[in-house]
């Protein structure tokens, strides 16, 4: 079995596919074509809650600090920070 073809036979994560529609976090982080940040952020939003061990708060926090990382890119240069968490 090649490389390519044993990474197929490993499915995206059932928690970042919705219930409803089946649309993949994946596949609307690239219908918008989001960025790193932005598009991370989404992704923990839309499986906050879904992933076993993780709380819903901790997701959501995970994206908010991302939108933050995002925010900080976007106002550099203007001195201007959102309070992101400093990693």
């Amino acid at each position: 079995m090649t490389e390519k073809e044993e990474y197929k036979q490993h499915p995206e994560p059932s928690y970042y596919s919705g219930t409803k529609y089946g649309y993949s976090a994946r596949k609307v982080v690239e219908d918008f074509d989001l960025g790193y940040n932005t598009g991370v952020a989404v992704s923990y939003l839309l499986r906050a809650g879904k992933k076993p061990g993780n709380p819903a708060q901790q997701d959501i926090q995970k994206a908010i600090n991302h939108l933050h990382f995002e925010l900080d890119k976007l106002y550099k240069g203007n001195d201007t920070t959102t309070g992101a968490i400093q990693l």
